[in-house]
């Protein structure tokens, strides 16, 4: 009979095996129109794509997919409406492909009034367009954009086929595609079929594209830093404390994620298809050391391990914390990574931000009034050495809060004043950032507790006492506080008199003589 372990192995195998789903192959499953204003709309896509550096013939497959090659190209589009209305023929089911700087070259409106996708009988009348159809025009600075592709059920007609074609990018841009219509008797029409997208370099989208090389690099940082902690752990492996056995934890699961995200996007960009098992686990990863990291913070600023062996009754308010936010934060990363496709981000994504930045500020003022209650017993027992790592640690904290707090503000304004994603190409900043910053606080936490032979000189000790330096110890004591003459024990002044009337019995013999 197979072990468990045999049976976990086997069935981890089967999901990689299914596992997998098209990303920048944008597919369509039955997918319905949705009513906006007076037409029908169903949104096919959005991603930034760089122009096309290949005069190559579209309709020819390359062996490479960073071929130079730019275009969105249709395939499988099957329009189908219920056998119940299939008994007349109708207008033309659009497909509308423009950038997002053509965006005013759609629909229209007469006499200034609210703005229409389909003609209306006002505007049929001034002669812009022919009533049921989509209102569109030729750009100005784009000639031959929008791209407008119809097609039209004939009389007891249940299914359309657009035929395959591919449209080649010769502008860099933010490119959406729409599929509408004008019919209101053709509102349970469902689409199936794809489209895929390329840009020149492979199928990654442009927003993402920049990600991978920025992976990489992150994967050498951590490796770099990698080699210096773990060449520390090796040579004073005898004096590593717990919190240090945490760190390199932390700086582990660093490593494995970026490399993760490194060879998932990389996959990505070469075949079209993102494998969702390295996404998963990349996800993860980075999910429990988020999660680790933020624990291993608030613990040490409560002082265990360094001036309390225990937390005590907090183990399980911490222990619940932190769970709740690696259940919230994963399901946020897996909503945000796994299958995504356009370049867009949609209210879902704010509605599971929301418990993640509510956690998250609920960890900086507990781990803020922790510090300050440690930093005071510190300084009441005079534990110099500690005291110091502990301000410089408090002191890196606080700078990585007010630089966060200033990038969240940076990252409202950019999101708030690019509403069509017009600044697509330098949107890959904000996530990169927060890699930079947390790998940034983890390098000064590795340098303030990095192993070495006095390692556990900050470990907790339950003799009650700290060793001073007594220079140290002078140093924080008030000059008013210094006694101006010794003062020993009882002990030592007995003695000291003792002493005193043996010298001043040797006096008066020497005065005798």
């Amino acid at each position: 009979m197979p072990s468990y372990d045999s049976l976990t192995a086997i069935l981890f195998l089967l999901i990689l095996r299914f596992l997998y789903i098209e990303a920048s192959v944008h597919e369509y499953a039955e997918q319905r129109f949705a009513k906006k204003g007076n037409a029908y709309v169903m949104h096919g896509g959005s991603e930034g794509i760089y122009y096309s550096r290949s005069n190559n013939n579209l309709n020819e497959s390359s062996s490479s997919s960073a071929n130079g090659d730019a275009y969105i190209r249709f395939e499988r589009i099957v329009f189908q409406r219920p056998q119940e209305v299939s008994n007349f023929s109708t207008g033309l089911i659009y497909a509308v492909l423009f950038e997002v700087d053509d965006r005013e070259t759609i629909g229209g409106s007469a006499y200034g009034g609210q703005r229409a996708i389909c003609c209306t009988a006002d505007l049929a009348k001034l002669g812009a367009c022919k009533e049921g159809e989509i209102i569109h025009r030729q750009s100005i600075k784009n000639p031959g954009w929008p791209e407008v592709i119809g097609i039209s059920f004939d009389v007891n007609e249940e299914t359309s086929t657009l035929q395959p074609r591919s449209i080649q990018i010769t502008r860099t841009g933010m490119y959406n595609l729409y599929f509408m219509h004008c019919e209101p008797r053709l509102s349970d029409v469902v689409i199936d079929g794809k489209t895929v997208w390329k840009n020149p370099n492979g199928y990654l989208p442009g927003r993402m594209a920049p990600l991978s090389n920025f992976y990489g690099f992150m994967s050498l940082a951590f490796l770099i830093l990698g080699i210096f902690w773990f060449s520390q752990y090796a040579r004073f492996w005898k004096e590593v404390l717990h919190l240090q056995n945490c760190i390199t934890l932390v700086i582990t699961l660093g490593m494995f994620e970026m490399a993760l995200w490194y060879f998932d996007y990389k996959e990505f960009n070469k075949s079209g298809v993102r494998p969702t098992g390295i996404t998963v686990w990349a996800v993860t990863f980075g999910t429990v050391k988020r999660t680790v990291s933020r624990l291993i913070i608030l613990t040490v600023s409560m002082g265990y391990g360094v001036v309390r062996p225990t937390l005590g009754g907090l183990t399980s308010k911490v222990i619940m914390l932190g769970a709740t936010f690696f259940i919230a934060s994963e399901v946020l990363e897996l909503a945000e990574h796994v299958g995504a496709i356009s370049d867009l981000s949609g209210n879902a994504m704010l509605f599971l931000s929301l418990p993640v930045a509510i956690l998250d500020a609920f960890f900086i003022v507990w781990i803020f009034t922790s510090l300050s209650a440690t930093l005071n017993k510190l300084q009441a027992k005079r534990m110099m050495a500690k005291l110091d790592v502990y301000r410089k640690f408090t002191n890196a904290l606080a700078v990585a809060v007010i630089v966060s707090v200033g990038w969240i503000c940076h990252e409202l304004y950019f999101k708030s004043t690019d509403i069509y994603n017009e600044q697509w190409q330098s949107a890959w900043i904000i996530p990169a950032f927060w890699h930079v910053l947390s790998f940034s606080l983890l390098c000064v936490i590795s340098a303030l507790w990095a192993p070495s032979q006095n390692s556990m000189r900050y470990a907790y000790s339950d003799d009650g006492s700290e060793e001073f330096d007594e220079d140290e110890l002078l140093m924080f004591m008030k000059p008013s506080l210094l006694p101006k003459k010794d003062v020993g024990s009882p002990t030592e002044v007995r003695s000291a008199h003792s002493d005193d009337g043996a010298f001043g019995g040797d006096m008066e013999e020497d005065k005798t003589e």
